[in-house]
């Protein structure tokens, strides 16, 4: 980590009027009084998740699940692992899975397939980062951020090795 360089790609400002944007149509996209069910994708995802949370203004529930296709490096290993699963049942609720960022789709289209099992009325994506050109399954997030190069990022909840996650922007790392 001594040798390593951030470029700050999206500043904490940036971030916040986003997802105040994305908040304000996720309000738009559910009429109602019923609660929209917000599932964080742990870990990277919490702040971008606690933010947008505090910004919506109709009824929400929230859950955590946790899964992983990275584990310590910089590339999708391929293989997913649920490590933490919903503490509720979300049949027939309209879900919200909030993740930090839509890379591979691996995870997501995993994570989608495992939560559908479970009938809920409708499952959508709020990504704060897109990064097309990765994609290797087709993954269509309702809610998207900010698309970004392929480049590999840390901050607002985002990690290498668990490091970083703390910083209020997005940065570039480099070595």
């Amino acid at each position: 980590m001594a040798n390593a360089k951030l470029t700050v790609l999206l500043t904490e400002q940036q971030i916040q009027n986003r997802v105040k944007e994305l908040a304000a149509q996720i309000d738009r996209d559910f009429p109602g009084d019923d609660p929209i069910y917000l599932v964080c994708v742990l870990k990277g995802a919490v702040l971008f998740f606690a933010d947008l949370a505090r910004a919506i203004r109709r009824p929400l529930h929230m859950d955590f699940i946790g899964i992983s296709s990275y584990g310590k490096n910089k590339s999708s290993s391929g293989e997913v692992k649920l490590t933490k699963d919903l503490d509720n049942k979300i049949e027939d609720c309209d879900v919200v899975i909030v993740e930090d960022i839509l890379d591979s789709g691996i995870t997501l289209s995993y994570l989608v397939h495992v939560l559908q099992q479970r009938q809920p009325r409708s499952v959508r994506i709020a990504t704060l980062l897109d990064k097309p050109e990765r994609r290797v399954r087709k993954v269509d997030a309702a809610y998207v951020g900010f698309q970004i190069p392929d480049a590999f990022v840390v901050g607002y909840g985002l990690d290498y090795a668990e490091n970083y996650r703390h910083l209020r922007d997005v940065c570039i790392l480099e070595e």
